[in-house]
C-alpha cells in the first residue's frame, strides 16, 4: 500500500514532475481540438466526456507515464471516478507510485479589481470526504491574476488560503495556484504583490500546516525562493500557462527548486490520429523534457 506518508514524502523530495489532466467541462473541447478532435467528432456531453476519459488514460497508462519521471497527476472530478482496465483511476495511480490530486474549483468569476477569483465551491466538505475515501491525496483549484491592483491580490491570496484551510482540516494537501497572467503588463509588480500577500498567510498557518503552491514562472529567475524554502511550503509547482513547452522548460530551469505542473505544454504534441508508437514517442519526449528541466 502506497501509505500518505510515503506520498508525503514523495511529493516534498521525489525528482519528477506533476501532469496536469485536469480540463474542466469548459476546457475540454479546446483540450480536444488541440488532440486533434473536432467538436462534430462528438454530439453531445456525454461523448465529449468519453473522448478525454479515453485521451487521459491513453496518457497514464502508457510505459514512458512512470514514477521515474511522473510524481503526481491532477485530475478532473469525473476522471476521478472513471476507471482505467477495469481499476479506479486514483487506485491505478497509486498502483505504479504517483499520487493523485484533484481539482476541486468550479471556474472563475468575472473580472473584478484585476483578477478574477473562483467561484463558490459547493459541498466541498463532502466532495473532499468522497475524494480521500477513493485514494485522493490533494486538491488543486485555480484562480488568475490579470492587473497590478493590490485590493484584488490580497483578496484571491486570501481566497486561496481559507479553502485551502477546509481542505487541510478534512485530511487532504492543498495546492494553491493563484495564476499571474503570463500577458499581464505589470507582470514582475503582479509577482512581486502576490509573494508578499502569500508570505503573509503563510505565516498565520499551524505550525503543522503545509501547502503546496503552483505559480506562473516568474519574469524574475528564482524569484520565489524563499517560497520554496518556506518552513510550511511543501513543494512548489511551476504551470506553463500558455508558454510552449519549449519556453516552458527554459524558464523553468532558472528556477532551482521548482517543478513543473504542465498540462497545454506536456500534451500539446499528442494527436488522436497517432500510431501507439508515434504517441508513446512523443509524450516520452515531451516527460523527458519537462523532467530535465524540473530536476536543473
Amino acid at each position: 500500500m502506497y501509505t500518505f506518508q510515503e506520498q508525503l514524502d514523495r511529493i516534498k523530495e521525489g525528482k519528477g514532475f506533476i501532469a496536469a489532466l485536469d480540463q474542466s467541462g469548459g476546457s475540454t473541447p479546446k483540450a480536444l481540438l488541440g488532440y486533434g478532435v473536432t467538436a462534430d467528432q462528438y454530439k453531445d456531453e456525454t461523448e465529449m466526456f468519453q473522448l478525454i476519459h479515453d485521451m487521459r488514460t491513453r496518457v497514464i497508462s502508457d510505459k514512458s507515464f512512470s514514477e521515474d519521471k511522473i510524481l503526481g497527476v491532477i485530475l478532473f472530478e469525473k476522471t476521478m471516478k472513471g476507471l482505467i482496465d477495469n481499476t479506479p483511476v486514483p487506485t491505478y495511480l497509486l498502483d505504479k507510485h504517483i499520487v493523485p490530486f484533484l481539482k476541486v474549483d468550479k471556474g472563475l468569476e468575472d473580472l473584478n479589481e484585476g483578477v478574477k477569483l473562483m467561484k463558490p465551491i459547493p459541498n466541498l466538505e463532502a466532495r473532499l470526504t468522497e475524494a480521500k475515501s477513493l485514494g485522493i491525496f490533494g486538491t488543486k483549484m485555480r484562480s488568475v491574476i490579470y492587473e497590478d491592483h493590490t485590493v484584488g491580490i490580497d483578496k484571491i491570496v486570501k481566497q486561496q488560503f481559507s479553502f485551502g484551510k477546509t481542505i487541510l482540516a478534512a485530511g487532504l494537501i492543498p495546492i494553491l495556484e493563484p495564476e499571474v497572467d503570463i500577458h499581464a503588463k505589470d507582470k514582475s509588480e503582479i509577482e512581486a504583490l502576490l509573494k508578499k500577500a502569500i508570505l503573509l498567510e503563510l505565516g498565520k498557518l499551524e505550525e503543522d500546516q503545509k501547502v503546496i503552491l503552483k505559480l506562473t514562472l516568474p519574469s524574475v529567475p528564482d524569484f520565489y525562493k524563499d517560497l520554496v524554502n518556506h518552513a510550511k511550503v511543501l513543494r512548489v509547482f511551476a504551470l506553463s500557462g500558455g508558454y510552449d513547452i519549449e519556453t516552458a522548460n527554459m524558464l523553468l530551469a532558472k528556477n532551482k527548486g521548482v517543478i513543473a505542473s504542465f498540462s497545454r505544454a506536456l500534451l500539446n504534441d499528442l494527436k488522436f490520429e497517432q500510431s501507439e508508437a508515434e504517441f508513446s514517442s512523443t509524450l516520452n519526449q515531451a516527460i523527458e523534457s519537462i523532467y530535465q528541466a524540473s530536476i536543473t
